[in-house]
């Protein structure tokens, strides 16, 4: 797979802007849901865990849409 720039009104956009946005948005969701489950109340530092659990899903993003 080739990552290629997009050109947007003569701006360069990296394709990883979007998986960026992908991940914060899948983020976002999985902790939605552990707070609706009630696992939340076992996470020590909020801020730490959210920053963690942001570079998991990007890393994983990356990964599997490398395979493609």
């Amino acid at each position: 797979m080739s990552l290629r720039e997009w050109s947007l009104g003569g701006v360069l956009l990296s394709p990883f802007l979007i998986y960026a946005l992908l991940a914060l948005l899948v983020t976002g969701v999985l902790r939605f849901g552990l707070e609706r489950v009630g696992m939340a109340r076992w996470i020590w530092h909020e801020a730490l865990f959210d920053c963690a659990l942001y570079v998991c899903v990007l890393a994983a993003l990356v990964a599997l849409t490398g395979r493609w």
